[in-house]
């Protein structure tokens, strides 16, 4: 396998894109989106490629997300390389969102954050026994972005909203029946469906309807009632109320686990959502993910959230403000504010 953390080739008729950084789970970097968006770029007006193929090397999983490391190093400076990060990764997000030729995605193994941006543009998902699925931002002080604010209002009932403030982990049965991924294929059988995509690359979705198989019955299923009854709410105050007056084991879990994350995070992220499902394009969302993205980057909660999370692990992370009666709507408002024209995200040219 070459060095690179990203490689690209064309098979009769397939761009072929391979996440190659085992060691790190697949963790995007700058680098490795400029190979993608550039890879893209030469197959789009290519009569020789009729689809895409995005996978990974190794077993370990399709991609963790982003580099965090590189992230809240330029966060607790200028947030400069951050911003350059997040602008070059959403370009990536957006042109694969609006691509004229069908991609498809294996997601077989860990796909959290920045693996979800780059998959959930995808005509095709496909998920596996090892598929395991979150968005867990909120517990390192920060948002679902790369399309989160687009993606998960758009989920079936409120399960976006759950998903995103709890940074909830799910399974291929969860992650299918939810339309998250597209179609379920048992690990052993991925190879398979690589080869019939390269025998037939103008056909990805029959290919994969032909191989599909049955992921068994959804968990989250139980819960949906509960989910879509308990996280209507617009303001986070009001989700800890009902989580509250509901009682169950089930519903006072969740409050729970939502507790632990960061009271700033829970409300920008709730904001996000709602804004994200009235919004017209996906552009639009990109555009409000990178003003936030470049703000919260250099914010305690984040720092700090790296820190017990990633850096130390002693998973004890020390909000500010402790509670959500202390993130106030002004403070939203700044976060979510325009940038000046010259420093607002764009498309590719």
């Amino acid at each position: 396998m070459s060095d690179s953390e990203v490689l690209t080739r064309v098979e009769s008729g397939v761009g072929r894109i391979t996440l190659n950084r085992p060691k790190a789970l697949h963790a995007l970097n700058r680098a490795m989106c400029e190979a993608m968006t550039a890879a893209l770029l030469a197959w789009r007006e290519d009569d020789a490629v009729q689809s895409v193929l995005l996978d990974h090397s190794g077993e370990r999983g399709f991609c963790a997300g982003g580099d965090i490391r590189m992230i809240a190093e330029s966060g607790a400076g200028d947030a400069s390389e951050a911003r350059t990060f997040f602008l070059a990764e959403y370009r990536l997000n957006h042109l694969m969102f609006e691509y004229p030729k069908p991609i498809t995605a294996v997601v077989d193994g860990i796909v959290m954050g920045g693996g979800v941006g780059i998959s959930e543009p995808a005509d095709v998902r496909v998920a596996t026994e090892r598929t395991t699925y979150a968005m867990p931002e909120t517990g390192i002080g920060l948002f679902p972005d790369v399309g989160g604010g687009w993606f998960l209002p758009r989920l079936p009932g409120q399960t976006g909203v759950w998903i995103a403030l709890t940074g909830a982990r799910l399974k291929a049965a969860d992650t299918v029946a939810l339309g998250i991924h597209t179609h379920f294929l048992p690990s052993d059988r991925i190879e398979a469906l690589k080869g019939a995509l390269i025998a037939h690359p103008a056909e990805p979705k029959t290919v994969a309807d032909t191989l599909a198989s049955d992921p068994g019955p959804a968990p989250t299923a139980a819960h949906r009632e509960a989910i879509d009854r308990l996280f209507a709410f617009d303001t986070v105050e009001a989700i800890f109320a009902a989580l509250e007056a509901d009682g169950s084991d089930w519903a006072l879990a969740q409050l729970a686990t939502l507790k632990t994350k960061s009271p700033q995070s829970l409300k920008v992220t709730l904001r996000q959502l709602r804004l994200g499902a009235s919004l017209e394009t996906f552009a639009d969302a990109m555009a409000m993910e990178y003003r936030l993205g470049g703000r919260m980057v250099g914010s305690h909660d984040f720092q700090e959230g790296v820190r017990a999370v990633i850096v130390d692990k002693d998973n004890t992370p020390d909000w500010s403000p402790a509670d959500l009666a202390g993130v106030t709507d002004a403070a939203l408002d700044a976060l979510f504010a325009p940038l000046p024209a010259d420093q607002e995200w764009s498309p590719l040219p």
